[in-house]
């Protein structure tokens, strides 16, 4: 992995929008911003600011959205040690999750990805994961139930099959460990 910004730009389908991400990588930590905007449910433009830990485990997610009927924001932090504060308050109903999910962001897929190198290489079969889930563009955090699956090696990284509740999507991910398709979901977009 490099320590270069990496950009990309998404297509995302559900908010009829764009996601563009500016992430650094390291072997073990992931730091990334982002701008989207979308016409569904309503029009709205949102930023975020993504900071993990060594393993890329989320240390703090910050949001912004704003649309014609409010401005909001959203400070989600992980202490480290397996507890969740939102915007200052307690959010035990958290505990054990690890990663955030910033709805309709195909970039917050690639944490438990790289953690576990699924992007690289078989894993031990299906991931289990509780994840502090956010949507948008109301910034409601809930947990999250979600299952990863490393399914075959792709011409540029790998398939990934993801599942929560009765979704599911295989997902193209690149050898860095960022989201290149997500079916129904996000496609990225190429220079």
């Amino acid at each position: 992995m490099s320590t270069a910004p990496l950009v990309r730009t998404w297509e995302v389908l559900p908010s009829r929008g764009y996601s563009t991400a500016w992430a650094e990588l390291t072997p073990d930590n992931l730091a990334a911003r982002g701008r989207a905007f979308g016409l569904l449910p309503e029009p709205y433009w949102l930023a975020y600011e993504l900071e993990t830990a060594p393993g890329f485990v989320t240390t703090r997610l910050r949001v912004t959205v704003e649309s014609a009927a409010r401005t909001g924001s959203l400070d989600l932090r992980h202490d480290g040690d397996g507890h969740w504060t939102v915007n200052g308050a307690s959010r035990p109903d958290l505990d054990g999750a690890l990663d955030c999910d910033l709805g309709l962001c195909p970039l917050t897929n690639t944490m438990p990805v790289l953690r576990h190198a699924l992007h690289r290489e078989p894993g031990s079969g299906p991931r289990d994961f509780l994840m502090a889930w956010v949507s948008v563009p109301d910034l409601a955090v809930s947990p999250n139930h979600q299952t990863y699956t490393h399914l075959a090696r792709a011409e540029h990284g790998a398939r990934v099959r993801y599942e929560s509740g009765t979704f599911r999507s295989d997902i193209e991910f690149d050898d860095a460990g960022l989201v290149l398709d997500y079916p129904e979901l996000a496609t990225a977009l190429t220079r």
